[in-house]
């Protein structure tokens, strides 16, 4: 059978925990960030989590990571 192919996009976007959790930057921080509090763009630096529901598509497209 052939290998997968990791999924390009994502892998930039996305990375592996030591415990298997995916780790993701937050959106909305890219522009029209003044009508944003300081707390709320604060609070968008932080990374977070890719949802329970969704990390099985996440295996699906890092197959290797």
């Amino acid at each position: 059978m052939p290998k997968m192919k990791t999924h390009r996009g994502t892998a930039k976007r996305i990375k592996k925990t030591g415990t298997g959790k995916f780790k993701r930057a937050n959106a909305f921080k890219s522009h029209i960030l003044t009508k944003k509090s300081s707390k709320r763009k604060r609070n968008l630096r932080k990374t977070s989590y890719v949802s329970v529901t969704q990390e099985k598509t996440m295996k699906k497209l890092l197959p290797y990571l």
